[in-house]
């Protein structure tokens, strides 16, 4: 139900020509079912002329509420449709979790 919601909040936001938004939760050390963690693959063109952090800190006011609330991480991709040519393979997996498998 988060996934779809921020997704919802980024299409309408930034017109992506590619949005993916996984649930990466059961990868840290979280309850069972929480909804905390996240990963956006996220081509804009919005992003023409801006570097990372900026893209960054536009998702982040898109989603500060999400953030506030029970969203706990997101590992952010972002890339214009020229930055993603060719890259759609090569995306990086998300970290393992320093405190992953530590819960009982």
């Amino acid at each position: 139900m988060i996934r779809e919601h921020i997704e919802s909040k980024l299409r309408t936001a930034f017109d992506p020509s590619h949005l993916e938004v996984h649930d990466e939760s059961y990868r840290h050390n979280v309850p069972a079912g929480s909804e905390s963690h996240f990963k956006v693959v996220l081509v804009s063109d919005k992003f023409q002329g801006q570097r990372f952090l900026q893209r960054h800190r536009m998702i982040y006011a898109e989603l500060a509420q999400e953030m506030a609330g029970s969203v706990h991480a997101l590992a952010l991709h972002t890339y214009t449709r020229k930055e993603w040519e060719g890259l759609q393979d090569t995306v990086l997996a998300s970290p393992n979790c320093r405190g992953a498998g530590t819960l009982a």
